[in-house]
């Protein structure tokens, strides 16, 4: 997926992480779209968002929560820019206790 460069109507409504679906465009704060949304985690029994995995072209990075700024169902906008965002590690795999959502 190529990098580019969206829009996000003001009156799109914010939703629950829980109901974030896979495949909605992930797009920084200065406007780049980075990937898509390709699982949500949190810590199930404690009721906390963690973060979310995007599916890039780099493969899979993983934005902690206090990176995430808005989720609605057309777009997930993040707190960090283009060239933090290229800065993204994958995510981690020793997340024993921590569930994969979506």
């Amino acid at each position: 997926m190529a990098a580019g460069r969206t829009a996000l109507s003001e009156d799109d409504h914010q939703i629950a992480y829980k109901a974030l679906p896979r495949g909605v465009p992930v797009v920084t704060s200065d406007g780049v779209e980075i990937g898509t949304v390709h699982k949500v985690l949190d810590n199930a029994r404690e009721h906390i968002f963690d973060g979310i995995v995007v599916k890039t072209d780099k493969g899979n990075k993983f934005v902690d929560a206090p990176e995430v700024a808005r989720i609605t169902l057309r777009q997930v906008t993040l707190t960090i820019d283009a060239g933090a965002a290229a800065e993204l590690q994958p995510p981690r795999t020793d997340r024993r206790w921590w569930r994969l959502g979506r």
